[in-house]
């Protein structure tokens, strides 16, 4: 589906916008899960050969092979407070490394201390951001919420 998402944003010259949540894949589907991460990278590269912007917006939670994917490789990524975002689960994690974790792991704000996303943003103020992010992206030409009508 998101191959097929981005295909269309390509064909019809329109910025792709992804809502990401995931809480990783389930073990059962093994292989195949795996292989879509780098399909999706893929039609990522394909939006951005063809000069079209791309923006993914992390809600909670956004873990496992999309968080390593397409979520991440965005050009503005926008996060909603509070949400979390890893690869892995934290418990998982504290398991493997035998250290137990700060409770803001993973979360939007610690990702965006560290650089990882462009923003945190609440779900209120979402369309107007994603306008402001649209207009740097395509520097002036998107249209602009309050009239509908594209800048000069």
């Amino acid at each position: 589906r998101f191959h097929r998402l981005a295909s269309v944003a390509v064909e019809r010259r329109l910025p792709l916008i992804v809502v990401a949540a995931s809480g990783g894949a389930r073990m059962q589907e093994g292989l195949f899960s795996l292989m879509q991460m780098a399909k999706t990278v893929t039609a990522v590269e394909m939006v951005s050969e063809a000069g079209l912007p791309y923006i993914a917006v992390l809600t909670h939670p956004t873990t496992g092979g999309v968080f390593a994917s397409f979520a991440t490789v965005a050009d503005i990524i926008l996060a909603e407070p509070g949400a979390v975002m890893q690869f892995a689960g934290t418990r998982v994690i504290e398991q493997t490394t035998r250290e137990k974790l700060p409770p803001d792991f993973g979360s939007s704000e610690k990702q965006l201390a560290h650089g990882q996303i462009d923003m945190v943003v609440d779900r209120r103020e979402l369309k107007a951001r994603l306008g402001q992010c649209l207009d740097l992206l395509l520097g002036g030409l998107a249209a602009s919420p309050a009239s509908g009508e594209e800048n000069a």
